[in-house]
């Protein structure tokens, strides 16, 4: 039996023993694990979610128990101290010897922590252990602004820390621009805009010279002469191999650090290996897991005999940073081969998209996602296979001509079979067909647990899911996409065992019929179908939708929000107009009508909104829902009351469709419009719903958007009565609640519906299901519990008291910062 012993028992070490287990009988080899940490490995990756809720238990990721049964003998809290080469022998700073055929060294990394003068003071902390998000978490409790040092990946991360504890985040970056080892300028420029529209403040290009403070750090000071007062300080400024044990004994190492390895990942020694960010591969120095994961495979695979030499590894990544999909594969910067890129940008909405393509076009090199990365997968893939792109490569980011879908995801079942899916794992396309195939994989969960794709980053899932159910659906199956591992229902399956069963929470929904903890995937799909159901006032539920929910306002640039009352139709007293123009004055905020008929009044401190609102309900307005994902506006024309041409009162109408369904909350957000004649001032046909004056009567169009991909409405409906128009239009609001998948907007849901138009139409208008009356029920249901969300807050204290800048003071964020434009104000340019 060969003796094999691991220094070092993070991320990569327990990868390293779980494959070693998985390839190789018990009786070959002996394996004994030190860890410094005093507990087994666990998920670095995901560690800012201990600041959101999530457990270490849940992020371990194995227990001690899986070492005892797989003959893994675990020493934790125990250091390597002594390597004697010769006799092949190591001690610990307790004094234990164990000898060793094979020595394998996995002791990462250490957070680098720049020479800045002031660096050990009180209130200073890396960001790299369980054990440095615990003293973060405690020394935060009394602090009210922090700074990150580091704009890359960790940086952010940390950033994200700082903002889930309700402080006042600070990015401080070196470089001109956020990620610059992932991003190039326009991507940063566009996740630079939505952090900063979360409340982040960043700051570039600023070399720090001192940290300041009385023992107690008071203050950051730059090279260019500027401070920032801050009253913590969370060093993410990237890593440094922990190689002091192969210094000290004599193995080679870079001049840089890192030891030195060859293709097998053997160091000097030919009796001793280096994996992970330890390594030293080629000048290289991975920080990413993926690579990790592939050189414990390639030393596992050496062990055995067999001569699989390790590759550079793709740096490809797909991270969720703050609630903003980031992401970067193949070739980004176009820096191997003549390329041609396709960009897609929308500044307003923060997203940015790039493809560099091979100078034929005919080949995906690699891009850049921002803001959307939902079909990095399948771009991915496509760049790793070297596949034949469509004809016009731009669908892949703007969807097939004629409106729908984009179409990186059609071509998933087209991959080849050796196109690498997870790149942690090093899982295939085939071997996940296969495991689908044969039977062994039963559910999405039975193929992550078989093939461990998804396990690492998670970054695959997307495509993992789509290659479950084009599989299935090949093989002649019935496929379910259900919600996520922790629901094993579909939506539509959830939205009625929620109806039938009156669950009124997510926590009651997840006992009864769930498992785990739940993830971030199936919270907002519930939320929404609770919201929907039972049209419950959001804060009072125990998970939400969307992230403008939590205060009942969408985040603006620079730290502020919106206020936007209800204008149903777009008609307003002049009363009312006079008290928005008070209120508008009173609290300094900035004014516009929008391009819904509404009048948005921008820059209010969060502690302001209460007060703001209570002045607004008493003149009789209502919340305008601009922050769900719910009736936002219904646009009208002046109809037959002003316009020679108009056929009906569209104003009318439209205030009573406005009314009928303020607050409805359904998959994403809904927009309608009533045009008084076919000139369509109103803009109807671009609506989720809109309708028309004929001479007969009222023109029902559904299924149009306004937004990244833009596409028309289609009639489902002609020349009915108001009555008739209203039914249907309960009946298509309802089903498509019912039936929708989250987040998805109408225009795409009826893309994808079975039959397309007609068969809404025999839904809807034939009621070709016999459940035309039910669908009219559950909305007259819905409706008729409706409140206006912000009163109920203004007359409720302990809802009232949420609306804090500061968790543990009352004070209003003292760094909103404003300057003059056209007799209004809007945030300072170092605020966007």
């Amino acid at each position: 039996m060969k003796r094999v012993v691991v220094v070092g028992n993070g991320m990569v070490g327990y990868k390293f023993c779980e494959k070693l287990r998985k390839k190789a009988s018990h009786e070959a080899f002996s394996v004994t694990v030190f860890g410094e940490e005093c507990r087994p490995a666990y998920d670095r990756v995901r560690l800012s979610a201990w600041f959101s809720g999530t457990s270490v238990d849940e992020l371990t990721l194995a227990p001690a128990q899986w070492y005892a049964e797989n003959q893994v003998d675990l020493r934790c809290g125990e250091l390597v101290t002594h390597i004697d080469r010769e006799q092949r022998v190591l001690r610990t700073h307790r004094g234990t010897e164990v000898s060793y055929d094979y020595l394998v060294l996995a002791t990462g990394s250490a957070a680098f922590v720049p020479p800045v003068p002031g660096v050990e003071k009180r209130g200073v902390f890396v960001y790299r252990t369980i054990e440095d998000l615990e003293a973060i978490s405690a020394f935060g409790k009394d602090c009210r602004r922090a700074a990150v040092m580091g704009g890359g990946l960790l940086g952010l991360e940390a950033a994200k820390a700082v903002l889930d504890m309700g402080l006042e985040p600070h990015v401080v970056e070196l470089a001109p621009r956020l990620m610059p080892r992932q991003l190039d300028q326009a991507g940063s420029d566009a996740l630079q805009s939505r952090l900063e529209a979360l409340g982040i403040h960043i700051h570039l290009g600023k070399q720090t010279k001192e940290i300041t403070g009385n023992g107690h750090l008071d203050a950051l000071v730059f090279g260019d002469g500027t401070q920032l007062d801050v009253d913590m300080l969370v060093i993410s400024a990237g890593i440094k191999p922990r190689d002091e044990l192969a210094r000290q004994f004599g193995l080679a190492v870079g001049p840089r650090g890192g030891v030195v390895v060859d293709d097998h990942m053997r160091t000097s020694d030919s009796h001793i290996y280096a994996i992970g960010e330890v390594a030293l591969h080629e000048g290289m120095i991975y920080g990413l897991v993926a690579p990790g994961y592939a050189m414990a495979e390639t030393v596992v695979d050496h062990l055995l005999g067999e001569s699989k030499p390790f590759q550079s590894t793709d740096l490809s990544t797909k991270l969720k940073l703050i609630g903003v999909d980031v992401a970067s594969f193949g070739d980004a910067f176009a820096e191997t081969e003549p390329s041609t890129p396709i960009i897609f940008q929308n500044a307003r909405e923060g997203l940015y998209q790039r493809l560099n393509l091979s100078a034929d076009g005919k080949r995906l090199l690699g891009g850049i996602l921002v803001g959307d990365a939902g079909a990095y997968g399948q771009l991915s893939a496509l760049a790793k296979s070297g596949a034949t792109l469509p004809p016009h490569p731009e669908d892949l980011l703007l969807g097939p001509r004629g409106g729908g879908e984009g179409s990186a995801s059609q071509g998933v079942e087209n991959l080849p079979d050796d196109v690498t899916v997870c790149s942690c794992e090093n899982v295939t396309k085939g071997m996940l067909c296969s495991a689908v195939k044969d039977g062994t994989a039963q559910s999405v969960g039975d193929l992550k647990k078989c093939t461990k794709a998804g396990t690492g980053c998670g970054g695959c899932m997307p495509m993992v899911t789509d290659l479950y159910h084009t599989t299935l659906a090949s093989m002649g199956k019935r496929v379910r996409k259900v919600i996520c591992e922790h629901l094993d229902y579909t939506r539509q399956e959830l939205f009625d065992l929620i109806h039938i069963k009156e669950i009124r929470s997510y926590d009651d929904l997840l006992t009864q019929y769930g498992k785990g903890d739940g993830c971030e995937v199936c919270k907002p799909a519930v939320a929404s179908i609770l919201a929907s159901l039972w049209n419950d006032p959001i804060l009072l539920q125990d998970t939400i939708q969307d992230s403008n929910d939590r205060y009942l306002a969408n985040i603006q640039r620079g730290g502020t929000y919106s206020v936007v009352p209800r204008i149903a139709g777009g008609e307003i007293t002049p009363d009312k107009l006079i008290v928005i123009g008070q209120v508008a004055k009173k609290y300094g905020l900035y004014t516009k009508i929008t391009g819904g008929q509404r009048i948005d009044l921008f820059g209010a401190r969060l502690d302001q909104l209460p007060d703001i609102w209570e002045e607004l309900i008493h003149a009789g307005f209502e919340s305008g829902h601009a922050y769900g994902k719910s009736l936002r506006t219904v646009k009208s024309c002046v109809g037959s009351t002003w316009c020679r041409y108009g056929l009906h009162d569209s104003v009318s109408f439209a205030i009573e469709i406005e009314n009928r369904y303020k607050g409805l909350r359904s998959p994403h957000k809904l927009k309608s419009a009533v045009s008084g004649c076919i000139r369509e001032c109103a803009e109807a046909q671009s609506k989720d719903f809109g309708i028309i004056a004929t001479e007969k009567g009222w023109n029902l169009f559904v299924g149009g958007n306004g937004g990244a991909k833009p596409q028309h409405a289609q009639i489902l409906a002609r020349d009915v009565d108001k009555e008739t128009c209203i039914r249907y239009i309960d009946r298509f609001l309802m089903f498509y609640i019912k039936t929708a998948e989250p987040l998805m907007r109408t225009a795409t849901w009826l893309n994808k519906l079975d039959g397309g138009l007609e068969y809404l139409r025999d839904v809807v208008v034939n009621d070709c299901l016999g459940i035309g009356e039910e669908l009219e029920r559950m909305m007259a249901q819905t409706l008729e519990v409706y409140k206006c969300e912000w009163k109920e807050v203004v007359e409720n204290p302990e809802l009232r008291a949420r609306f804090t800048h500061f968790v543990n003071a009352d004070e209003p964020d003292p760094t909103l910062a404003y300057v003059p434009m056209r007799d209004q104000k809007i945030p300072a340019k170092g605020a966007w």
